[in-house]
């Protein structure tokens, strides 16, 4: 029975890793989030079979409970409320990796030292993780919308984690399980990883998840080692990587380190003085951008997180298919980190139907903006500042952005004339091609489709 349940432990990490392959494009991400789901599957089933199981009624009722509020939240939530259902999805799984620890530490059977450092090493990360993802959760739901930042708080959180730190090796060294130093352990790492994330502005919280879900990948990689779990050991090593990887590439595409996006507020006076732009913010008609739109050769929508507020994306398709059929060009230009979570314009995109071959990252659309008619942004602010190009003492400096700013003409869709989650104010809605359509992005997106109708 032993190897008939290694061989699934291994079947279930090959769908993980294959799925986790898949989901890398639009084309193939449904198939790959199958695949990933039968793998747990099959990891899930065959641990009922493990020698020494038993609890199978309440092991029970808790998958039931937990599958059916997945189910029921998954068929529910909306497509714009995505990132924070991915950010508490992700810190379950941390706070699974948790209570695994949690159950072990209060065992205190440990084969070995270092079994023991991996479990108390799965803890804290996973307490970090869980808790810090909760935080994310509550600033993308709009519950606790600004960083809050006070004198000492770097301080304040080194001593958290130095203290975390401190009972985690008082643990493995003199092998002391009392349950009242294993709740303060844990409480204070639970402590650290809200203190971590409150801080932290939504203009960073797409860096912030993709490290939230490199931490739970790693706690639950640790966990697998104590428990000799295969499938958890191989599927974790492989979130935590990706999650890795994927943290370092939101990181530069802000131009920003880890480190800074943790501990140094973005958009404040410790990132530099901002530009003093010069000219005036010039409004113009729906009806006048129909016109315009209609008539051009070559048009690239850039999506951000306003479109998503607004939820516009169908209408932007919409609008998009009205040109196409007039024969324009048209184009989606994806900024890395626009929205709150990685790939945020693209899975909204993809809900409303618009084509992949329609969507260009960076560095593939870039070449093509002084080449673009029209340029129409809608709810994207930082990643279309000029001033990340111009201005080395801004706080944006040397963030890659797309060159809106080199097509010949601008049209920005935006509610009022508010700076971006950085603070910093967009030289782009000053200069002399650009056009501000003031109003909701959905209904300024109807208008634009009514007069395109009309032509």
């Amino acid at each position: 029975m032993d190897t008939i349940i290694q061989i699934s432990y291994f079947v279930s990490a090959v769908l993980f890793i294959l799925g986790l392959k898949r989901m890398s494009s639009p084309v193939t991400a449904r198939d790959g989030i199958v695949w990933a789901g039968v793998g747990m599957l099959v990891a899930t089933l065959i641990t009922f079979f493990h020698p020494g199981m038993h609890n199978y009624l309440p092991m029970t009722v808790a998958i039931a409970i937990g599958g059916g509020l997945a189910l029921w939240s998954g068929k529910k939530v909306a497509m714009t409320d995505m990132p924070q259902m991915i950010a508490l999805y992700n810190g379950m799984g941390g706070g699974a990796a948790g209570a695994i620890a949690a159950v072990e530490l209060l065992k205190g059977e440990f084969p070995s030292t270092s079994f023991l450092a991996l479990a108390i090493a799965g803890a804290l990360i996973g307490s970090i993780s869980f808790s810090g993802s909760l935080v994310a959760f509550a600033k993308l739901q709009g519950w606790a919308r600004k960083p809050l930042r006070f004198p000492g708080q770097q301080v304040f959180n080194l001593a958290l984690l130095a203290a975390s730190i401190g009972i985690s090796i008082y643990l493995i060294v003199l092998g002391h399980f009392s349950s009242g130093l294993i709740l303060a352990f844990f409480a204070l790492a639970l402590a650290y990883g809200v203190m971590m994330a409150l801080p932290i502005g939504g203009a960073d919280m797409p860096v912030v998840i993709s490290l939230f879900n490199a931490l739970t990948g790693l706690a639950v990689a640790f966990e697998g080692f104590v428990l000799n779990n295969a499938a958890m050991i191989i599927a974790g090593t492989v979130v935590g990587s990706a999650g890795t990887l994927l943290t370092q590439l939101m990181a530069k595409a802000m131009n920003r380190s880890i480190g800074s996006v943790l501990f140094r507020a973005f958009g404040t006076a410790e990132g530099g003085a901002a530009e003093a732009v010069t000219g005036s913010m010039k409004p113009i008609d729906a009806a006048d951008v129909g016109v315009m739109m209609a008539y051009a050769e070559r048009v690239v929508i850039i999506p951000g997180y306003g479109m998503a507020v607004a939820q516009a994306q169908h209408k932007i398709r919409e609008l998009s298919e009205l040109l196409i059929k007039r024969g324009v060009d048209v184009k989606f230009a994806i900024h890395p980190v626009a929205g709150r979570m990685p790939g945020h314009m693209n899975v909204l995109l993809a809900e409303a139907n618009v084509p992949y071959d329609l969507l260009y990252d960076l560095d593939e659309i870039n070449p093509a903006f002084p080449q673009t008619d029209v340029a129409l942004v809608i709810g994207a602010n930082d990643v279309v500042n000029p001033t990340a190009r111009t201005n080395p003492d801004s706080p944006i400096y040397g963030m890659p952005i797309l060159n809106a700013d080199l097509a010949k003409n601008v049209i920005v869709i935006k509610r009022g004339q508010g700076k971006g989650f950085s603070g910093v104010e967009n030289a782009l809605f000053f200069a002399d091609n650009t056009r501000m359509l003031y109003g909701d992005g959905q209904a300024m997106t109807s208008e634009l489709i009514q007069a395109v109708k009309t032509l």
